[in-house]
């Protein structure tokens, strides 16, 4: 028998949100597309009780349950953003805060006495 994991009994107050959104975005691609909820779970292969879930936002439907009906209205790119280095503005920070401070040994040697580059190769 499989263990539900804490998180999926009772998750933080942030991931229940955005589990009940994308259940109801989901809802709403297939309500516009005229599919009835069968419809969709034999597309991706489960229950319609478990593709119930999904559009209820329940934490213990995987996400790739999620993504699943998302790819199978087609609208499985507009997920392609999701946790893009370049969309962390805290981890740049924390990037840059442990950059080095200075230019290495190799940088430093092609710099003269006078701190202009040496072209003596």
């Amino acid at each position: 028998m499989s263990r539900i994991s804490k998180t999926a009994k009772t998750p933080p107050a942030a991931i229940e949100k955005a589990l009940k959104n994308w259940g109801n975005n989901i809802y709403i691609a297939r309500m516009r597309r005229g599919m009835r909820l069968q419809d969709l779970a034999d597309r991706i292969g489960i229950s319609r009780f478990l593709m119930s879930d999904i559009e209820k936002g329940k934490p213990s439907a995987a996400v790739s349950y999620y993504l699943s009906a998302l790819w199978a209205m087609g609208l499985l790119e507009t997920c392609s953003n999701i946790g893009d280095p370049d969309q962390d503005p805290e981890g740049k920070i924390l990037e840059r805060a442990h950059a080095p401070k200075r230019a290495s040994k190799k940088t430093s040697v092609l710099i003269n006495q006078k701190g202009e580059l040496d072209n003596d190769f």
